[in-house]
């Protein structure tokens, strides 16, 4: 089922390389349109008629755009986007890949900046039932491990967890 809620994210000249550069790191990606700017509204939007104003892509059927709006607005960490991996070959793939350029300041606890300032976390799947057992105790050591990490490891939450 098609998602109605599509995030917009707002770039500064750098919406078609970022689509393809989002693109080429999930598989199951493509970019469904690119629209450009025309001498319409060129006194508020102020850029070239054939400038790239918005690029529609899909990452695992998932709908974003990217709009060159200017150097108005910037990326931050106050939103980010969540990749569930099933086990540590893909949490290493992504963080990888996404990591390539961005600013290794902004890596804690499995989240990561890419090179645009996009925040993203890659999130092992089986961290949620670690960090929320029911044994305080348990999930207070996961969640402790977490916190001492920048990409998560798998073998090292589950040996917190079961206090190793």
């Amino acid at each position: 089922m098609p998602s109605n809620i599509v995030p917009c994210l707002w770039f500064d000249g750098q919406a078609e390389e970022a689509a393809n550069f989002y693109i080429s790191i999930f598989k199951d990606s493509k970019i469904t349109s690119v629209q450009r700017y025309t001498d319409a509204g060129k006194e508020i939007h102020g850029h070239k008629a054939g400038d790239v104003m918005v690029v529609a892509f899909e990452i695992n059927g998932q709908p974003f755009t990217i709009l060159n709006g200017g150097p108005q607005f910037k990326l931050n960490e106050a939103v980010s986007f969540q990749i569930m991996c099933e086990d540590q070959a893909e949490v290493d793939y992504y963080w990888s890949k996404l990591g390539e350029g961005g600013d290794p300041a902004k890596q804690q606890c499995g989240w990561v900046s890419d090179k645009y300032g996009l925040s993203w976390q890659v999130v092992p799947k089986i961290l949620r039932p670690l960090i929320t057992d029911p044994d305080p105790e348990k999930s207070r050591r996961a969640l402790q491990a977490m916190m001492d990490m920048k990409k998560l490891d798998i073998s090292g939450l589950e040996a917190a967890h079961e206090g190793k």
